[in-house]
């Protein structure tokens, strides 16, 4: 099943770190559910390929009991394969930022902000970033799967 998060309405803030090739690591805070840690196999696309972007919702709404109801039971932490993250997802749309991974129980999930809502993090400012990418790098590397798993399997709903 395919979960747009209500157009991005329950994704509060968070951040993905593409830093270390082939895997993304990060945290989004999501409404009546909380912080979530990320561990994806994959990259970025070409535009932030290799860094870390960071994100604040300008059209979050904390709707914790309707969000509760659609994303509730949404595996926590999300391990799985990134499908596409971008900054400028596509050539013929406005550039915003697009956020689309696989569970490996091969749950589809996608949530897009507007346009500034998304932002490459300067070198300066990673100091805290880079404890909680390593803390999650450290929990979660062992739940990875040995192969990424194709999604061409998955449920597009």
């Amino acid at each position: 099943m395919a979960q747009k998060f209500g157009n991005g309405r329950w994704v509060r803030e968070g951040f993905l770190d593409n830093r270390t090739a082939g895997t993304v690591v990060g945290q989004v805070v999501f409404a009546g559910v909380g912080a979530v840690d990320f561990f994806l196999l994959g990259d970025f696309k070409a535009d932030i390929a290799g860094e870390v972007i960071q994100f604040r919702n300008s059209r979050f709404e904390d709707d914790d009991e309707t969000a509760v109801q659609v994303i509730g039971d949404m595996e926590n932490p999300q391990i799985g394969t990134v499908n596409l993250i971008s900054l400028d997802p596509h050539p013929n749309l406005m550039p915003h930022p697009y956020v689309e991974w696989f569970s490996l129980k091969k749950e589809h999930y996608r949530f897009e902000l507007n346009a500034g809502d998304a932002w490459v993090v300067h070198p300066d400012e990673l100091e805290t970033i880079d404890l909680e990418s390593g803390r999650i790098r450290r929990s979660l590397a062992a739940q990875l799967p040995a192969q990424p798993a194709s999604n061409n399997e998955s449920e597009w709903v």
